[in-house]
């Protein structure tokens, strides 16, 4: 009896040497995927004479919060004027993936806005254009978008997203703004 209490003890702490051992080389495997910090750029903003650099800080594998900015670099890259100076966005994006903050996402975007003033005002049958000063305004929308993530870090992303301007639609011709993007970056 004493012999198979001996052997017993034996087996109980040779299990928990091993499963402590598993426990240790499970928490030094690192997810590749796994990293918080992304750094983008939304490559078809050049096309229009702008520019866009987006941060997005993951949370956890299923949510992020970021921010972007634009400003065009020229403002008459075609025959239509760019009308937004500049803007500053924010957001909150919820993923549907299977991999860390990657696959099919949702999210609610804020944006501050600068946009030119000018209006096509008809009085009595005529068109006349309006130039005003710019207006500052808030706005608030809804996008969605699909972003995919490689383990070495790259990350590629599309988006669309819409919002309604809230405080000063009346002083231009916008009530709307949009979000859209294909956008290039790095996972760190």
């Amino acid at each position: 009896m004493l012999k198979m209490k001996k052997y017993g003890l034996t087996a109980i702490v040779l299990i928990n040497f091993f499963l402590m051992q598993s426990q240790t080389k499970g928490d030094l495997i690192v997810d590749p995927y796994r990293k918080p910090n992304e750094i983008k750029l939304n490559v078809t903003r050049p096309i229009s004479g702008a520019f866009e650099l987006i941060y997005e800080r993951n949370i956890n594998k299923k949510s992020s919060f970021g921010g972007s900015i634009f400003a065009p670099f020229n403002q008459k890259k075609s025959k239509n004027d760019i009308d937004v100076n500049y803007f500053i966005t924010t957001y909150y994006r919820r993923y549907f993936g299977k991999k860390y903050a990657s696959g099919f996402f949702l999210e609610g975007f804020g944006m501050l806005t600068s946009i030119d003033g000018k209006q096509l005002i008809d009085s009595n049958g005529n068109l006349t254009n309006m130039e005003g000063s710019d207006v500052l305004d808030v706005a608030a929308g809804v996008g969605l978008g699909y972003k995919w993530a490689t383990k070495s870090g790259f990350v590629f992303e599309g988006n669309i997203g819409l919002g309604k301007l809230l405080f000063n639609a009346k002083d231009t011709d916008h009530d709307s703004v949009y979000r859209l993007g294909l956008s290039v970056g790095y996972r760190f």
